[in-house]
């Protein structure tokens, strides 16, 4: 028998959230780990070993990532990308920061796909967000669960600051006008524009 260690330990040895040995447990893709007295789990590093990524986190690239939906929000962009590169090097990472402008609907943004493209090459070790909506409004979890496959550690600085449902409606509401503004507003129709103008200042009095 190898080392046994806690589930946390384990966790950080194979880069993937302490989650996730559960859910292997429960598929059947990891054996049932020992047990304390007390009922908590102790797993066998060297049976855990043919999980762990090819490299570690630490010799992986750390990707602070961060976005705003319009040119508008350039200030807010240049904060959050503050904020992330505080952060990286208040923990010693050496960091890359990757930027994007558009729509959280949207998910040919060059940064995005770049992102995306590194997780799945194995470079990335570790990503940061500022908050999880700035990854995507809709679909975060399906690049999360790529991270998961993986081996990449997911941090989000200000996961616990919730919204309310009234803040996300409105925020998806903005966003769904912000998309279909810039599609309308192309098309030289004056009542398109009208109606696209009247739905975003409508959006704005939802905003809280």
């Amino acid at each position: 028998m190898g080392q046994l260690v806690p589930i946390g330990v384990a966790a950080k040895e194979l880069g993937v959230h302490p989650d996730t040995l559960r859910r292997w447990e429960v598929e059947g893709r990891i054996e049932a780990p020992e047990r304390t007295a007390g009922g908590r789990r102790r797993y066998d590093l060297a049976k855990l070993h043919h999980l762990a990524p090819r490299t570690s986190i630490s010799a992986r690239s750390t990707i602070a990532y961060a976005r705003v939906s319009s040119n508008g929000q350039k200030d807010d962009l240049v904060r959050q990308v503050a904020l992330l590169e505080s952060f990286c090097a208040t923990n010693g990472w050496a960091y890359e920061v990757i930027s994007d402008v558009g729509s959280g609907l949207n998910y040919h943004k060059r940064g995005l796909k770049a992102l995306v493209s590194r997780i799945c090459s194995g470079e990335v070790g570790r990503l940061v967000l500022s908050h999880k909506d700035r990854l995507l409004r809709f679909g975060s979890e399906l690049v999360f669960s790529l991270c998961e496959h993986f081996g990449v550690e997911v941090i989000i600085i200000n996961a616990s600051e919730d919204s309310t449902f009234e803040e996300d409606l409105a925020n998806d509401v903005i966003e769904i006008v912000t998309v279909f503004s810039a599609r309308l507003y192309g098309s030289r129709s004056d009542e398109n524009k009208q109606v696209m103008e009247r739905l975003q200042e409508v959006a704005k009095e939802l905003s809280p």
